[in-house]
This record gives C-alpha cells, sequence and structure tokens, in this order.
C-alpha cells in the first residue's frame, strides 16, 4: 500500500511529518507494507519555517493508480502556501484520487484546495476554526457545509481544523486503509 503526500511550498512540517511517522511505525515495527511517497511542484520544497524537504516525485510524475491515499498538509499564506496549493495541477491531483474514491487526508487549511478543486461541493468538511472563522468562511465559498468539529470525515475524505489534529488525522487514516486495530496499536506505542 502507498500514500502520497502532496507539498505545496510553505507546507506545515508538523503536519507532513506525522504521516511519516505513523505509517513508518506500522510499517517499520508491525511489518504493514506501507510506503509514504512525497511530491512536489519542485526536487526541493521549502516549509514554513524555512526547513527544505527533498520530494520522492514532481508533480507531473504521478500516477494516481500508484496510490491507495493522499495526505495533504497545510501552510502559511505568508509562506507562499496558496501559490502551488491552488495551482490546477495541485487541484487535479485531488479530483483525481476523489474521481478514483481514494482517501483524501487533509490538516487545516489543506482542506481549502481540496474544497477549491469541488470535491466537497455539498458534502461536510472543516478547515482553521480560529481568527474568527476566516478560513472556515472561505471553505464554504466553495459550497462546502463547514461542520467546526476537530475532525471531519465524509466518505472519502478527512479533514481537520488545526494543526493541533495532525497526528490524529494520520492515525485515521491508517485505520481506513488498514483497521482499527493496528491504528490503536501504533497510537498506544506511540504514546497517544
Amino acid at each position: 500500500m502507498k500514500i502520497l503526500v502532496l507539498l505545496a511550498k510553505g507546507f506545515e512540517t508538523m503536519e507532513f511529518s506525522v504521516f511519516v511517522d505513523v505509517f513508518g511505525w506500522a510499517r517499520n515495527d508491525y511489518g504493514y507494507d506501507l510506503a509514504v511517497e512525497t511530491c512536489g511542484f519542485t526536487k526541493q520544497v521549502m516549509s514554513t519555517f524555512h526547513i527544505p524537504v527533498i520530494v520522492d516525485k514532481l508533480i507531473n510524475e504521478i500516477n494516481v493508480d500508484e496510490y491507495d491515499a493522499l495526505a495533504i498538509p497545510g501552510g502559511f499564506e505568508e509562506f507562499g502556501f496558496y501559490e502551488e496549493a491552488y495551482d490546477e495541477k495541485f487541484l487535479n491531483v485531488i479530483r483525481e484520487f476523489n474521481s478514483k474514491n481514494k482517501y483524501i487526508a487533509s490538516i487545516c487549511v489543506a482542506a481549502l484546495p481540496v474544497g477549491k478543486s469541488g470535491v466537497l461541493q455539498n458534502r461536510k468538511g472543516t478547515t482553521y476554526h480560529l481568527n474568527n472563522g476566516v478560513r472556515q468562511n472561505q471553505l464554504k465559498e466553495f459550497g462546502v457545509n463547514v461542520i467546526n468539529e476537530p475532525i471531519v470525515v465524509d466518505q472519502n475524505i478527512i479533514t481537520s481544523y488545526c494543526p493541533q489534529t495532525a497526528p490524529y488525522v494520520a492515525f485515521k487514516l491508517l485505520e481506513v486503509l488498514t483497521t482499527k486495530e493496528l491504528m490503536e496499536t501504533v497510537k498506544t506505542a506511540m504514546g497517544f
């Protein structure tokens, strides 16, 4: 099983690393065949707070059929997150995963490109809830029924409302791709 982590510049490192760690624990300590591949517009993607990450593939090299799920960390506008997250190539990857009914897990404002892609129209979702709900109002503009809860699952799409939810989104993705038992085992082993 393979998970694609799609990175836009200005992504939050904490929201990115949870997918690597949670799936890494399941693979390394419990023998599950779970690979994580990273993808971006450039070979080196600069995160929020200037941490560079070398990705496995470029966005135009992606074949959605090779993956079982898509994970998208959120990021900061002032570090250029929406410049790439709202790019048609980025949105098309989201649309392709959804058209094949594959899981899409987003953390915090990563729900905004998911919403902009159109795949959440008339469905439930959430995004960053603080700062007077500015980001949640933006998500509503994409036709999303915004639910002010930490994690919202609507069929194949998982959204969440702040960085604090990051590990729980990764655990939820692990659960839907494998079993609740494995998720609980990994969660306990990691001290959650």
